[in-house]
């Protein structure tokens, strides 16, 4: 109720024009719904939206999620490309309850079929339950050696959760294996406190500069070639590009529901990474929606030197945007 009060106060300021939430939480479609019945000038732009897609599809104007269709296939070719023979996926149940994330698991076990990978489902605590997140986070660095032994130093990782993402590096670094990119890239998460606390004061808010300190704490680490991300953060460009993409609806040059237009939003605020993405696909009943879109930014892999992998140019077969 919180939520859905806070967002729908917005709309009482005559001069307001869009409301753009991210992430958009539970509630947010409830508040879009209440602003629409009193303002249905108002745009109203979800970003990383946490109900049902169609459910918040229905009551704002855009959507907009990472692509977790196309980026379960995406980061399987990757690693492949890369020369892993083994994915290991690492969750929980309660993360593996939501849609995108089972849709994607689905994805990348498919995936590893096609490039003749083994895939692995391992389990490690949910943050928020009582072991918290240092528990969640002493498992993942207690478990990571047993998973590189077993699995091997061409073995690939990558978990649904932001607490287990530093320590999984930490051990990467250390003992060996490929971590293509987080649940929600950026070369903030977790590269930071996986490399001992890196410190990015100097370059806070500017992407290029701290891209390129972290990778060349990766590089330093022993991490050449094994480490990728989105090279700008995935949050920032989200909330700052779709503001920007609000702003050139409201002055006639842009259509809200172009995904040419959000992309080349979301571009400046990201200048050197290339943006792909698609209408989300009902699984259930194949129908694609027109105003909700799934989107993902090229992977780069941190080296000596970095390469993006041109991953927004590959096609993702058809059947993969079905698969549950």
């Amino acid at each position: 109720e919180t939520t859905i009060q806070t967002i729908v106060n917005m709309s009482d300021d005559p001069l307001m024009k869009a409301v753009i939430v991210n992430q958009s939480v539970p509630g947010t479609a409830e508040a879009f719904t209440q602003i629409k019945e009193r303002r249905p000038d108002i745009l109203c732009i979800a970003g990383e939206a946490h109900e049902d897609l169609p459910v918040v599809g229905a009551s704002a104007d855009l959507v907009c999620n990472n692509d977790f269709v196309s980026r379960g296939y995406l980061i399987i070719r990757t690693a492949h490309e890369l020369g892993c023979d083994t994915f290991v996926h690492i969750s929980f149940p309660r993360h593996m309850s939501y849609e995108t994330m089972s849709r994607r698991v689905a994805v990348m076990e498919e995936a590893c079929k096609e490039f003749n990978m083994e895939f692995v489902l391992e389990t490690a605590p949910d943050p928020t339950t009582d072991v918290g997140v240092t528990g969640a986070q002493a498992y993942v660095l207690e478990k990571a050696p047993e998973w590189i032994q077993k699995y091997g130093q061409n073995s690939a990782y990558f978990c649904t959760n932001d607490a287990h993402t530093a320590p999984l590096l930490q051990r990467l670094l250390e003992l060996g294996g490929y971590f293509i990119e987080a649940d929600l890239p950026s070369p903030l998460m977790g590269y930071p406190n996986a490399l001992g606390d890196l410190d990015l004061t100097a370059e806070a808010g500017d992407f290029d500069a701290i891209l390129a300190k972290v990778e060349q704490a990766v590089v330093d680490a022993g991490g050449d070639g094994r480490f990728g991300t989105w090279a700008y953060s995935y949050g920032y460009c989200l909330s700052a590009g779709l503001a920007q993409h609000a702003i050139n609806v409201i002055e006639g040059k842009s259509e809200i529901t172009n995904m040419d237009d959000v992309a080349a939003a979301l571009q400046e605020y990201s200048p050197k990474a290339a943006w792909n993405g698609s209408g989300y696909t009902n699984a259930d009943t194949g129908v694609k929606e027109d105003n909700v879109f799934l989107i993902y930014q090229d992977t780069y892999i941190m080296g000596n030197p970095g390469k993006f992998m041109g991953a927004t140019d590959i096609e993702v077969p058809e059947k993969y945007f079905t698969v549950k």
